[in-house]
Parts: C-alpha cells; structure tokens; sequence
C-alpha cells in the first residue's frame, strides 16, 4: 500500500504512518491485495483525503467500510462510481435530500461533487475484501481514521459532523462539539431508515444553516459532476 495522500492532511496525521500499527496495516493491505480482489483499486484507497484537503473540509459524512461489490466503492463513503445503480442506503440518502431540499434525485450515485465542495466522505475502515463485508476491520485502519476525526476536531471550528447510525454514533466522543455541529440519526439503510428518524431528519438543511451562520458557503447537494471535455 503506496500512502500517497494530499500534502495538508500529511501535516496534520502523517505521524500515524510513522506507528507500529500502521507499518502492521500497511503490511496486511499489501499482501490483501496481491493475493485476492479488495476494493477500492489501490489508488483510491485515499481518494476522500485527497478529494478534500485538511483546511477545504466543511462537514464530515462518516461511512463504516467500503462497498465490496464489483465497480461500487471509489474510497467515498457512501459514494458509487457513474453508471452503478443506487445501493439502498444512497437511494434513502437521495430521498431525503429530495424531502429535505425539494431537489431532483441525481443520475449518478457518484459523491466526488461534494468532496470537491468540502464534504469528507469517510469510511473508518478504507479498505475491503471483495463480496466480505467488514472484512479489513479491526487491522488499524479505524486507528488512522479515529486520528483524522480527532485532528478535525481539535484544529479546525464551525463543522458538521453527520453521524448515521449506531457505529458513526460511536465516534461522537472523537469531537468537540462545543466547537462544531454533530448531527446524529438512525442509519440511511433500509432496515433502519423503515423504522422511523431518518426521513425528516432534515441534516442536509440544518448542515447548510449551520454552514451559513459561520460564514462558509453551503453545499450544494444536489449538484452534477462536472463533464469531462472530450
């Protein structure tokens, strides 16, 4: 595992890569991925650092682990790449923003066009077996990803922290939230958000108000990728 990531989340957790857990984890994602399919591809298993720099970040999206399903998880929590079809917990997603906004539900499932706005979309485990769920769990990566949230918290004011479900929950002791947002609610997934407290949540208007009261520009949730010039 090559740790290329973005130069200012380098100043402010690149002591991690230093640790003994993280040299383990380095030695066990390596040989994972020489010796059978894991997901994201190797080059964006930082993608949601390197999509959204240290000081760029407005509010944080906290995932478990990635998708582990063929061509799905792109390292953004939540996020799949063009032309997949909607997972469950992203249709809920989708539709409450809908609810919420009163915006169209997108073509993509693709979220680069929030990380490019300042959402951190991320998973506390970075990487997956393929058709495993959970399986790269408990190596360090919730370690390395615990120190991100922590940074976050201790050295930047005024964010959302957007916690789904009882494991994002869990992080909220990572954050101060005399200094930023912490929104919390049941899971987007189907057998959560069915039970009632996800639709008319209302997190992504209470984000942006939030956003606006401190003086940042709100997100655009709805927003379309920008098109490639052919």
């Amino acid at each position: 595992m090559d740790v290329n990531i973005e130069s200012s989340w380098k100043q402010h957790i690149g002591a991690e890569f230093d640790k003994q857990y993280f040299m383990d984890l380095t030695q066990f994602v390596r040989s994972e991925y020489m010796h059978t399919t894991c997901y994201p591809p190797g080059n964006l298993i930082f993608n949601a650092f390197n999509l959204c720099p240290f000081d760029k970040v407005k509010v944080v999206i906290i995932g478990q682990d990635p998708y582990h399903e063929p061509g799905q998880a792109h390292g953004l929590s939540f996020s799949v790449c063009d032309g997949i079809p909607f997972p469950p917990s992203l249709q809920n997603i989708f539709k409450e923003i809908q609810l919420d906004l009163g915006t169209p539900i997108p073509h993509s499932g693709n979220l680069t066009r929030w990380a490019q706005q300042g959402v951190l979309l991320l998973n506390a485990t970075l990487t997956v077996r393929a058709h495993q769920a959970a399986s790269h769990q408990r190596k360090g990566w919730e370690q390395f990803t615990d120190a991100a949230i922590k940074a976050l918290s201790a050295d930047r004011n005024n964010l959302v922290f957007i916690l789904w479900g009882g494991y994002a929950r869990s992080k909220a002791p990572l954050i101060d939230a005399s200094r930023h947002l912490i929104l919390q609610s049941v899971h987007p997934s189907p057998l959560s958000a069915n039970r009632g407290g996800w639709f008319g949540n209302h997190h992504f208007s209470r984000c942006n108000d939030y956003l606006k009261e401190h003086g940042e520009t709100p997100i655009e949730w709805s927003k379309l990728n920008k098109q490639r010039k052919k």
